[in-house]
């Protein structure tokens, strides 16, 4: 049986940093025994934390850190960069002008949590109907919490599968999130999440991750000229540059942007970015 938990509510995790051994479709923890499990993937390498942990919905996972000895990879050539820009229209605008929409993963779930924490709150406080009704909420946030990791994932992964430079903006979403109207949207589509699976999926195979200044003013430059704009509300979605005349996508030119940017770091081997900002970029 899974081991017990000091908390009875929320999620809980529990660690085991030695002797944990695994025997085919059983873990075994220590005081506990065997327990049953679905392994993910097989691993090599020595184990050295087992981490146990109990979501809210009642599921357990286990998340185990590994030493595999090997080397960090190297750098691999640069043939293909991309730049991205993400929103809460299209959840993603590529610098080569693909466009990914935006699932609202929590927009499709909210009428069924909508319908469970209404039979939540009709609970009497501490009654065993009430402990199920609260299950219910809880398995349909996770459930779109996975469809969210799903499409994330994916995504992350057929960026990186293709490019060998990514390049994104560092985004303040903590300070975004502070805008009542834009809050829910914001939180839905997981734009920290995102950056975080390109960053270490890329680090792993070589590629480089190259997060650009937040003030670098990627929609109001244009990519042909590099003249800027001196205004650009939000609702203007597409512009013509007045010193070139070309005619520009807002979300593709500052795609564009974001990658030639990034292509200007790695060249110069620096991390000041032009809109005088820091830039982690990982050589």
């Amino acid at each position: 049986m899974p081991p017990k938990f000091k908390a009875k509510h929320g999620r809980q995790s529990i660690s085991y940093p030695q002797n944990v051994k695994f025997d085919g479709d059983y873990i075994h923890l220590p005081k506990i025994g065997l327990v049953h499990c679905r392994r993910h993937r097989d691993f090599e390498g020595n184990i050295k934390t087992v981490t146990v942990s109990r979501n809210p919905d009642g599921k357990h996972f286990v998340s185990v850190l590994i030493s595999d000895g090997k080397e960090k990879p190297e750098f691999v050539p640069a043939d293909q960069a991309i730049g991205i820009d993400v929103g809460l229209t299209h959840f993603a605008i590529a610098s080569d002008g693909s466009k990914f929409g935006n699932p609202k993963h929590f927009v499709k779930g909210q009428r069924n949590l909508k319908r469970k924490q209404q039979k939540l709150a009709s609970k009497n406080k501490n009654s065993q109907n009430r402990k199920k009704a609260k299950l219910a909420v809880a398995k349909v946030h996770s459930k779109i919490a996975r469809c969210r990791e799903d499409f994330l994932h994916k995504l992350s992964r057929k960026i990186v599968d293709e490019n060998q430079v990514i390049a994104v903006e560092n985004l303040n979403i903590k300070g975004m999130v502070k805008n009542h109207n834009l809050a829910k949207a914001i939180s839905d589509v997981g734009w920290g999440m995102f950056c975080t699976m390109l960053k270490y999926k890329s680090e792993s195979e070589g590629k480089r991750y190259v997060e650009i200044d937040r003030w670098f003013p990627s929609s109001k430059t244009c990519h042909i000229c590099l003249n800027r704009v001196d205004n650009l509300t939000l609702d203007i979605r597409a512009w013509s540059c007045q010193h070139c005349g070309h005619h520009h996508d807002r979300d593709v030119n500052a795609a564009i942007n974001i990658r030639n940017e990034a292509l200007r770091i790695l060249a110069l081997g620096t991390s000041a970015s032009a809109g005088g900002g820091d830039v982690s970029g990982q050589e």
